[in-house]
């Protein structure tokens, strides 16, 4: 059976979904040993009822960092992981981030594909100082050891104030 011919359901993940979060990382062979639902959004994807994918979001000031990004061997290559990004990514725009970081070694290729371009680890330590992701990097060492990508967001442009307003 194709995607196309499941019901594929997005929501954005409540507080009792975390241990199906925390399955689907772990069968997809991620690390959760960071992964929390404070100070961050979660969305899961179900087919047919059944959870087959999810990414998360850790909130910054004016950014976000996208972490948690799993989809089931059985469900890959046929549009869940872009559903599940562009969530993630709308959700940063209305929140009002200028920036969305993410750390992939493996995946670069992939994020290319949204516009992410390679950035430092400078800068996603002074963009998202308090994420989980970026403290457990930190305190654990491996943060130095993996490639950081970022995303600026544009922002909208402000309506002109006509001549001779009145501020």
């Amino acid at each position: 059976m194709t995607l196309t011919n499941m019901h594929v359901k997005l929501r954005q993940a409540a507080p009792e979904d975390f241990p199906v979060i925390l399955e689907l990382l772990e069968r997809c062979g991620l690390f959760t040993t960071s992964v929390t639902p404070a100070g961050g959004t979660y969305w899961v994807a179900e087919l047919n009822g059944v959870p087959g994918g999810c990414i998360g979001l850790e909130h910054g000031e004016g950014a976000s960092l996208i972490r948690s990004t799993a989809v089931t061997p059985e469900a890959r290559s046929q549009g869940l992981g872009r559903a599940l990004v562009q969530s993630a990514l709308t959700h940063a725009s209305l929140r009002g981030d200028r920036v969305v970081y993410l750390f992939s070694q493996e995946a670069g290729d992939y994020w290319k594909r949204f516009s992410f371009v390679p950035a430092t680890v400078a800068d996603i330590e002074a963009a998202l100082p308090d994420a989980p992701q970026v403290r457990s990097g930190l305190l654990r060492g491996w943060i130095h050891e993996e490639q950081v990508w970022r995303r600026d967001i544009p922002q909208p442009r402000q309506a002109a104030e006509p001549a001779g307003a009145i501020g």
